[in-house]
């Protein structure tokens, strides 16, 4: 019966009409990519077409959980600085924005949270890529968005199922849809052909003892679901704090004294963060009035 209910939304949420698909600009930008005469500042040019897509895209990478000492004022700047990989994981994470925003400004809080958390982490480990780790935690929760907008019965069934059960929004989603939001995240990052790099953390960030390539990035995203819900930050309704894989925290090899002072810097980050968030919501507000 489960595997009859995965088939079925796994159906729909292939057949989605209204989540942002890989947008053609990606398409054009991985062609470029391949072409090694293409300079960064071509790529940028590119992107600078889309006005809109270029504003969000450097409000991303100028925000607090990439931590560049001087403000990136070029999309060819960012290119270099963070990687092509990156850069199209952003585009799309910009493509989701709106959306987020729109529909649920503490998921977008949380997604943003956990980010400045997987940034702390990878630097700390000394993680080739540590943008990578980053940009997987800031999309971790893309499946959340999926099942709002695509199954919006389903979903206010989830919501019922939080309330009145008094159970995370997780094991409200295995018991209606007989999958949760990590699977469902990891098949749009799969059908956005984005890098393993990324795929993995995403699918596997409550599971991530079955990454099979990315582990450690893997357990990073994990870890920092955990503690950015732990410390109350843009969870909404769902109070509910994961548990800790213990092969995903010896992974980490982190101690007591380690986690004080990154429990610090995360909480220095997370007032730019928190300024970015209420930037998003007066914008919100704005569009309201």
């Amino acid at each position: 019966m489960a595997d009859d209910k995965k088939t079925k939304y796994r159906k729909a949420l292939k057949q989605t009409k209204n989540l942002p698909t890989l947008p053609g600009i990606v398409a054009k930008l991985t062609k470029m990519a391949e072409d090694p005469d293409t300079t960064t500042e071509q790529m940028g040019k590119v992107i600078s077409k889309d006005h809109i897509l270029a504003a969000k895209l450097l409000m991303l990478v100028n925000s607090a959980f990439y931590g560049f000492p001087q403000k990136i004022s070029s999309l060819s700047s960012a290119i270099v600085l963070l990687g092509f990989n990156v850069i199209k994981s952003l585009i799309i994470s910009a493509s989701i924005f709106e959306l987020m925003e729109n529909k649920d400004v503490e998921l977008w809080e949380h997604s943003l949270g956990c980010a400045v958390v997987c940034s702390v982490l990878a630097k700390r480990l000394d993680i080739k890529d540590p943008e990578e780790v980053s940009t997987a935690g800031l999309i971790h929760d893309i499946g959340k968005v999926a099942i709002k907008i695509e199954l919006p019965k389903e979903n206010a069934l989830i919501d019922q199922t939080v309330s009145k059960k008094k159970v995370s929004r997780r094991e409200a989603e295995l018991a209606v849809l007989g999958l949760d939001h990590s699977v469902v995240g990891g098949w749009l990052a799969k059908g956005w052909y984005l890098p393993e790099k990324l795929v993995e953390p995403v699918a596997c960030h409550h599971n991530p003892q079955t990454a099979r390539q990315e582990k450690l990035p893997t357990a990073i995203v994990h870890f920092s679901d955990i503690m950015i819900r732990g410390m109350g930050y843009g969870h909404g309704d769902d109070i509910w704090v994961p548990p800790l894989s213990k092969k995903a925290w010896g992974m980490l090899g982190l101690g007591p004294a380690d986690l004080d002072e990154i429990i610090d810097e995360v909480e220095e980050k997370l007032w730019d963060v928190k300024g970015f968030s209420l930037e998003i919501k007066s914008g919100l507000e704005n569009k309201m009035t």
